[in-house]
């Protein structure tokens, strides 16, 4: 694996883990009393599909190992640019439904050859 391919992966490992971290015992209802719990995440997402992208256009045959890639960049591009339309309810299904599986494949992908 090339060591920009590296690099991204664990720019994913680690803004995922935040995102795990900042999110641990929490419920929906906290999610939304606390905005900077909110920006902070919005930011960890940010930085996943800001990776994804570039790690697509590096090495897609890596970016293909992961799961929903093209989800995971539109989710990214729906962050940062319409960020006025932004569903907490859609960036909380995230965290519950698809986070640890992206982690899980980004952690595979390092620990492999």
């Amino acid at each position: 694996m090339r060591p920009e391919a590296r690099k991204y992966l664990d720019d994913i490992q680690v803004a995922a883990a935040r995102i795990q971290r900042f999110t641990a015992g929490k419920q929906f209802d906290h999610y939304l009393a606390d905005e900077m719990l909110r920006s902070a995440v919005e930011r960890q997402f940010s930085i996943i599909g800001e990776a994804l992208s570039r790690l697509d256009k590096e090495s897609p045959d890596v970016a293909q190992a992961i799961p929903e890639r093209a989800k995971i960049i539109a989710f990214r591009n729906i962050l940062i640019h319409g960020y006025a339309t932004v569903d907490d309810r859609i960036v909380w299904g995230v965290i519950e439904n698809y986070l640890a599986g992206l982690k899980r494949a980004v952690d595979q992908l390092l620990a492999g050859p």
